[in-house]
């Protein structure tokens, strides 16, 4: 089934598209945590600013 996600994806709107993740180090505990999203190519740069 995953197969046939990943082909959808990669046709049509998908390609407008992107997953991407985000390493975030907690100012509490000092651990690191990841943030993840599916955001629009031109939005891309905004998310990892941290202004998304």
């Amino acid at each position: 089934m995953a197969k046939k996600v990943v082909a959808t994806l990669k046709t049509g709107a998908g390609k407008q598209f992107t997953k991407v993740i985000k390493m975030v180090k907690s100012d509490k505990t000092g651990a690191y945590s990841f943030k993840e999203g599916v955001v629009m190519n031109d939005q891309i740069k905004e998310f990892f600013d941290g202004k998304k």
